[in-house]
Parts: structure tokens; C-alpha cells; sequence
């Protein structure tokens, strides 16, 4: 698993300023210190010496730390690995099984997920998509998607840390609004794509899972000067069947693996954000 600061018996490094860990067993996070950045420039992060890593569920936080600080400290490059027992799974191709994956929805969340590695990969998946949303920041649509996503157990907590993350300074070196609204003429850009899964680990009410994704961020629209850039990451989700239905009980995210950018022309500000607002975002299932 990743070399995070920890709680209790966890333990790491301590010197970066972006750590504010959870406690064991609950998800854990690199949390923004500083509102100040040295540029915004439209390169994109490539190597983990480019940008602070963050560790947790706040799944695009990471780019969005990297986009509010571009070209800020050190960073590590996190690994993630599976516990040991059940049955060790390797990648599955993502085509469809007939199998049914999910039977119902929590607000805009599916949910309802079957109780096997299939209804798994699918609520790590969707998981995923939500907490690297644009609703991530707002307080509201923020406590309901960590509310959906996790154990009972640990929401409170993660509540908590990410309302200290998402601080009224850290939003506006974003270009957000105090109450994480994009500021007028302006689209505020914040996506996850899952790639591909992994079932590292399932035993019967436990699994964990590696989702790889690549995600968009940045701020769009006319005279915009923070540009939406890419990111790839790859999401460690350890889910808890409860509740009838699984549930994040702990996380942590790693960056890449990353392909090498194409020869596409950048689009401009505009055009991303009619691309945005046309097309809406998908759920993800197999």
C-alpha cells in the first residue's frame, strides 16, 4: 500500500505539508496547507516530482492541487497493493456479462450492487466517477456522495477532512466561488473516466479493488487562464459489504500509469466548455 503519513499503527512520512491522515481503517488523504501557487501554465503534470500527490478518495483533488499549484513541491509516487486471503484475481476484460450490475440508485449514484467481484468492480467504478466530480466541491452534493459511497463507520471523519481540504482559499486558487460555484462565464471542469478495473483481493463480504482512470480538470470558457488539463491515476478502493450493498471502507490513489500524449490539438476554452455542458457524464458497469 501507499507510504502515507498514518493513525495508529500506520505510520510514514511526516514532512509533507499536504498530510492530514484518517485514522486506521478509515480512507486517508493528503490535505492542501497553502492557497499559494507559482503559475498557472497549461503544461501537464508527467513525472511525481510535477505535482503533490494526495492520497485518498478525493480522487481528482489530486489534479485540482496540481492545477490550483502548478509546478509545486515534492511529491511521492505511491504504489497500492492488495491484502492477503480469498481469491487473488487478475484484470477481466470489461464486456459485458449479462449479469445485471446494479439494481437501483442513491440521488445520482447507482447502487444496489451485486454481491460478487462483478457488482464490485462496478461500485468501485461508479465510486470513483462520483468522488472525482465537480459536486465534489460543494458542501452540500459533497457530505451526500461521501454519505453514499462509504462504510457508516468512517463518514464522519472523512466529512470532516474534507471540509478542511476544500477551504475557502484552496477553492479559490481553483478560480471557484467560496460556495464552490464557478464564477460567471466560466465552467468549471472536474471529471474521472474509469479505464479499466482490477480485483486485487475478494473474500466473501470484502474486496479491494484498483481502478485506473484518467480525468479532466481545469477551468473553461472565455479569458479562462487555468485550462483544463489531464490526468491518470490509478484508485486502490478496499470495500465492505453492508448495508445489503458494498461500500468504500478505506482508499488510497497513486499516480499513472500514464500513456504519452497524442499529436490531438488542444481545444480551446470555449470549446471544452460546450463539450462539457453537451455531453453529460455516464455511469460505468460490465
Amino acid at each position: 500500500m501507499s507510504h502515507d503519513d498514518g493513525y495508529g499503527n500506520d505510520s510514514g512520512r511526516t514532512g509533507d505539508g499536504y498530510s492530514t491522515i484518517g485514522g486506521t481503517r478509515q480512507t486517508r488523504t493528503r490535505l492542501p496547507d497553502g492557497e499559494g501557487g507559482d503559475g498557472y501554465g497549461p503544461r501537464r503534470p508527467r513525472s511525481s516530482r510535477s505535482l503533490v500527490t494526495v492520497v485518498g478518495v478525493i480522487v481528482l483533488l489530486l489534479g485540482a492541487i496540481a492545477f490550483a499549484n502548478m509546478g509545486g513541491g515534492d511529491g511521492d509516487k505511491d504504489g497500492t497493493s492488495g491484502g492477503s486471503g480469498g481469491s487473488q484475481a487478475g484484470a477481466a476484460p470489461t464486456a459485458a456479462t449479462g449479469t445485471k450490475p446494479v439494481t437501483g440508485k442513491n440521488g445520482q449514484i447507482p447502487s444496489g450492487f451485486a454481491h460478487d467481484e462483478q457488482g464490485a468492480q462496478s461500485a468501485a467504478s461508479n465510486f470513483a466517477v462520483a468522488l472525482g466530480s465537480a459536486d465534489m466541491f460543494s458542501p452540500a452534493s459533497r457530505q451526500a456522495i461521501v454519505q453514499t459511497t462509504h462504510d457508516p463507520s468512517v463518514v464522519d471523519k472523512l466529512v470532516t477532512d474534507l471540509n478542511t481540504a476544500y477551504s475557502p482559499g484552496f477553492l479559490k486558487n481553483v478560480g471557484l466561488n467560496q460556495d464552490g460555484s464557478a464564477p460567471d462565464g466560466l465552467t468549471f471542469v472536474s471529471r474521472t473516466i474509469p479505464v479499466g478495473t482490477k480485483v486485487v483481493d475478494h473474500s466473501g463480504d470484502a474486496a479491494t479493488v484498483e481502478v485506473w482512470c484518467t480525468g479532466l480538470v481545469g477551468m473553461a470558457g472565455q479569458g479562462s487562464t487555468k485550462p483544463v488539463t489531464e490526468t491518470w491515476f490509478t484508485i486502490s478502493e478496499k470495500l465492505k459489504w453492508t448495508g445489503n450493498d458494498w461500500k468504500i471502507e478505506s482508499s488510497s490513489q497513486a499516480e499513472g500509469p500514464t500513456p504519452v500524449s497524442g499529436d490531438n490539438r488542444a481545444s480551446s476554452a470555449d470549446e471544452i466548455a460546450g463539450a462539457v455542458e453537451g455531453y453529460g457524464g455516464f455511469v460505468y458497469a460490465r
